[in-house]
C-alpha cells in the first residue's frame, strides 16, 4: 500500500477525475437515462400486468359467483316449471276423471231410463196381449155357456139380484 501511495501522482489523478466525470456525464446523459427510463417502464409493464391479472381474477371470481346464481336461479325455474307441470297434469287427470265419472252417470242413467221405457213397452205389450186373451177367452165361454136361451135368462136374473138399486 505504501508503494502505491509513494507513486502518487497529482496529475495524473486529475485528468483520470476528469475523464470520469466526463464518463459519467456521457453515460448519464445517454446511457442511464434510457436504461433507468427503460427499467421504470419494464416496472410500470410488470405493475400493470400484476394489476390487470388481478382485475382478471377479481373479474373471474364474480363471473364464478354470477354463474353460480344463474345456475342456482334456472335450477329453482326448472323446479317451478316441473311443479306447474305435475300440477297441470294433475288437474287434467283429475278434470278427465269428473268428466269420465259424470259422462258414466248419464250413460247409466240414460241405460236405467232406456230400460225403464222398454219394460213399460213390454208390461203394456202384455196387458194387451192379456186382455185381448182374456177377451177371446170370455166371448168363447160366453158364446158356449149361452147357447142355451133359459141359462141365458138364469144369468142375468142372477146378475139382476146383485144389483142394488140406490
Amino acid at each position: 500500500m505504501e508503494a502505491l501511495i509513494n507513486q502518487f501522482s497529482y496529475g495524473l489523478f486529475f485528468w483520470q477525475l476528469i475523464i470520469l466525470l466526463i464518463v459519467i456525464f456521457i453515460l448519464g446523459k445517454y446511457a442511464w437515462k434510457p436504461i433507468v427510463n427503460a427499467l421504470e417502464e419494464r416496472e410500470k409493464g410488470i405493475y400493470d400486468a400484476l394489476q390487470s391479472a388481478e382485475k382478471a381474477k377479481l373479474e373471474m371470481a364474480r363471473l364464478t359467483n354470477e354463474n353460480e346464481q344463474l345456475l342456482k336461479e334456472a335450477r329453482a325455474e326448472r323446479d317451478e316449471i316441473l311443479k306447474e307441470a305435475k300440477e297441470l297434469k294433475d288437474k287434467i287427470v283429475a278434470e278427465a276423471k269428473t268428466e269420465a265419472q259424470e259422462s258414466g252417470k248419464r250413460i247409466i242413467e240414460q241405460a236405467k231410463l232406456e230400460i225403464e221405457e222398454q219394460k213399460n213397452r213390454a208390461l203394456a205389450d202384455v196387458k194387451n196381449q192379456v186382455s185381448s186373451l182374456s177377451l177371446d177367452i170370455a166371448r168363447k165361454v160366453l158364446t158356449k155357456e149361452f147357447e142355451d136361451q133359459g141359462k141365458q135368462q138364469t144369468f142375468v136374473n142372477d146378475l139382476l139380484k146383485d144389483v142394488k138399486l140406490n
